[in-house]
């Protein structure tokens, strides 16, 4: 690795997809306001490659040379996003409109090579199937999960796996919130091979 790589995000679970590759980088917080982004409606999927960059384009200025990594994810049900909740009544609620139901967990990732102003963008997409549940059940596991900070109010890397029948996609790491496929393709185009030596 001899470009200096940046995670634009303070999400402990980007942080730790991002270690298992084996890469050193730093982890900085955008410090970015959302709510004028949320407010243009956007399509989903646009949303989260606008905030993904948006992310990046933040640190720029504070790594010039570096390979910048944007992320932001969102649930999207009847093409209404549905964001972090931030309450357990909010979380309730969200939970209460998927159950028995198919959404889509959308995930935009992008790499800003802050020396050249260079970026990729990439979309992943998992269709989530959540089990009918009863609200005894969800408030159970908003209480034990905790996740009011998480798109859709839930956390599948933990119990959250329990509410789902089906998740379908290319890259279950996309689910926590950094698919780990998407990344190393984007090192890769970037001329960083993850593991070890130039890139092809």
């Amino acid at each position: 690795m001899t470009r200096r790589l940046v995670l634009a995000s303070t999400s402990p679970w980007r942080g730790d997809l991002l270690r298992r590759l084996g890469v050193p980088f730093d982890q900085l917080d955008p410090d970015l306001d959302e709510a004028p982004f949320k407010e243009q409606g956007l399509r989903p999927r646009d949303l989260v490659v606008t905030l993904a960059e948006a992310k990046a384009r933040a640190l720029a200025a504070a790594a010039p040379d570096a390979l910048i990594l944007g992320a932001d994810q969102v649930v999207a049900v009847d093409g209404d996003v549905l964001g972090k909740p931030g309450s357990a009544d909010r979380a309730l609620a969200q939970l209460r409109r998927m159950a028995g139901r198919t959404h889509d967990l959308i995930t935009g990732v992008v790499l800003l090579d802050a020396r050249t102003d260079t970026l990729q963008r990439r979309v992943d997409v998992h269709r989530m199937t959540m089990r009918a549940l009863t609200d005894a059940q969800l408030r159970d596991y908003i209480e034990r999960d905790d996740p009011l900070a998480c798109a859709g109010s839930y956390k599948v890397e933990a119990l959250g796996a329990a509410l789902f029948d089906k998740m379908e996609g290319d890259d279950w790491t996309a689910i926590v919130g950094l698919p780990l496929s998407v990344v190393v393709t984007m090192l890769a185009a970037a001329g960083v091979d993850v593991l070890g030596g130039p890139a092809l």
